[in-house]
């Protein structure tokens, strides 16, 4: 058989059969007078045995360290392994599915809310709103949500979780955010009583520090980025009283 008959009875195409010369996988018959490569019918079995073990799942690589084992063991231990891999993928998909049922079953959709049902959790007792601090809050957290380590967005939620459980601070929480709406001077003289309003928010221990490294860090410098002048302000002059909070 010439090399285009060989594919074909494999069910392959002939540059898979020369990408298996290249790697080993098919031994590459000598060629005749002529120059063509002639090929048998063994070839044409350990092509198929290629193709079989390849639609199984098993990599390139995987496949040679099979066919150089005569008796199986390597195949039996490569198939309970990719098994394993494949259940595991069967489980991702279960919980990716149950997760895509939960968001096409909410009556509004956003784009922040394809997040981890912890996180998707704390919005269902959080006011959504489609603008001001309350709405950039909710993609700050989808933001972290995203990008945070795992121990981050657990105590992220572990601390927010128990406030956002309390319909009357969650209120609170709408009404200091909406008068830091109102400020976009930061020579406003309702700074200083917003920013009271705001560090009120937090009891004692809740923020790190005096929170001026945090306010220092890039995050820190993007997240003021992200606010009007007069929120910036309220947000600097909250942090500078709880360093004066905290010596006291």
């Amino acid at each position: 058989m010439r090399i285009g008959e060989l594919a074909a009875l494999a069910g392959v195409t002939t540059r898979a059969v020369r990408h298996y010369h290249q790697l080993g996988l098919l031994p590459e018959p000598r060629r005749r007078a002529n120059g063509y490569r002639v090929y048998g019918l063994r070839d044409a079995v350990e092509l198929a045995r290629i193709r079989r073990l390849s639609e199984l799942g098993l990599s390139l690589e995987e496949v040679r360290d099979v066919l150089a084992d005569d008796y199986g063991r390597e195949l039996r231990e490569v198939l309970g392994e990719l098994d394993a891999d494949l259940a595991r993928q069967e489980a991702d998909l279960r919980r990716r599915r149950q997760r895509l049922a939960a968001l096409m079953a909410q009556r509004d959709l956003h784009p922040d809310d394809p997040v981890s049902p912890e996180m998707a959790a704390l919005f269902t007792r959080i006011p959504a709103q489609a603008q001001g601090l309350l709405a950039k809050e909710r993609q700050w957290l989808a933001m972290l949500d995203t990008a945070a380590s795992p121990q981050v967005k657990d105590e992220i939620v572990a601390m927010l979780g128990p406030m956002a459980d309390d319909p009357a601070f969650v209120q609170r929480v709408a009404d200091v955010y909406a008068a830091m709406d109102e400020v976009s001077d930061p020579d406003d003289p309702r700074v200083a009583r917003v920013a009271r309003e705001l560090l009120d928010l937090f009891p004692a221990g809740v923020l790190p520090g005096d929170g001026q490294e945090m306010l220092d860090s890039p995050f820190g410098a993007a997240f003021l980025a992200d606010l009007t002048p007069g929120q910036a302000a309220i947000v600097r002059h909250a942090f500078q009283l709880l360093g004066e909070r905290d010596t006291r």
